[in-house]
């Protein structure tokens, strides 16, 4: 797989998960079914992208960068959607973690 293919995967991989993660309480504990079943979907593709990723990059650096990409723009959303609360530490800690990725993504 060419690796600009692999990265184009690794980031929808990560966009994915951005969506379930944010998704998860409509689904009220998986106790609501149609809720439930689209979050499973969108789990689904988000490890199919990333198996697909990992074809073109070492599965180490994919792993993390999905896992960044994910846990950074769950916050983000959480803060701008969700009222969740923004401070600068907890900025500062989303901005370790993108930095961490860009890091990945260019040493690799």
């Amino acid at each position: 797989m060419a690796v600009g293919s692999a990265w184009t995967y690794l980031f929808v991989a990560g966009v994915l998960e951005i969506i379930w993660a944010v998704s998860l309480n409509s689904t009220q504990g998986f106790t609501k079914l149609l809720p439930s079943v689209l979050v499973l979907v969108v789990m689904g593709f988000s490890v199919f992208c990333l198996s697909q990723a990992v074809k073109g990059l070492p599965v180490g650096t994919a792993y993390a960068i999905w896992t960044g990409i994910g846990a950074s723009g769950t916050v983000i959303f959480g803060m701008l959607f969700f009222g969740e609360a923004v401070q600068f530490l907890r900025i500062f800690c989303i901005f370790l973690i993108i930095a961490g990725t860009v890091g990945l993504r260019f040493f690799n």
